[in-house]
């Protein structure tokens, strides 16, 4: 299956697609292909393109004030991943977006994606579920930050996502938990992982 097909197949199971909007959606996505530790998105750019990804793993991160990275998200096969606030607001991302393994993605320029939203009405209503998704997504994992113990936290993320951390550094699973790579080491070996 080549990458076009890994999204129309993604897309088909939320909206249904005629073959014009499948052309037009061929024809929009560019695909790009990352190596491992590529930065996709810098901080200071300004994030212009939707990207989904067909192969491979990427993170989201920051650098805080202590300058450590704080990784804010996963993707993986079947995900999109972006600075959505960057993205949104067309002001300079706070984050860098960055290949953990080799990588293929497809992505649409935002100009191009809103033009499409009046080719094909219901790609709009597409990437309004994946946005309001991503909303609930992100307050979860705020609310989970403040009201669950590390532990809990990672218990929740080992059960929704036991293929990432079986694909990422245990350092970066400590930074997406707000941990140190020490701290999990012990809570790993607590729970016999």
């Amino acid at each position: 299956m080549n990458h076009i097909d890994k999204l129309v197949e993604h897309l088909r199971r939320k909206i249904k697609l005629t073959d014009r909007d499948i052309g037009l959606i061929s024809d929009s996505f560019k695909l790009k292909e990352l190596k491992k530790k590529e930065i996709l998105l810098f901080a200071g750019d300004r994030s212009t393109h939707m990207r989904f990804i067909t192969k491979g793993c990427l993170r989201s991160y920051y650098i805080g004030e202590d300058a450590k990275e704080h990784i804010q998200q996963f993707g993986i096969e079947d995900w999109w991943i972006n600075d959505l606030y960057s993205y949104i607001t067309d002001t300079v991302a706070k984050q860098f977006i960055q290949a953990v393994e080799d990588s293929y993605i497809l992505q649409i320029h935002k100009k191009r994606l809103n033009e499409l939203y009046v080719e094909i009405p219901l790609f709009e209503h597409f990437f309004r579920i994946k946005f309001e998704r991503a909303y609930v997504s992100l307050q979860e994992r705020t609310i989970n930050s403040m009201s669950k113990s590390a532990e809990e936290r990672y218990l929740e993320f080992r059960s929704k996502h036991r293929s990432i951390e079986q694909r990422v550094p245990q350092y970066m699973v400590a930074s997406y938990l707000g941990v140190t790579p020490e701290f999990l080491s012990k809570l790993r070996r607590k729970m016999g992982s």
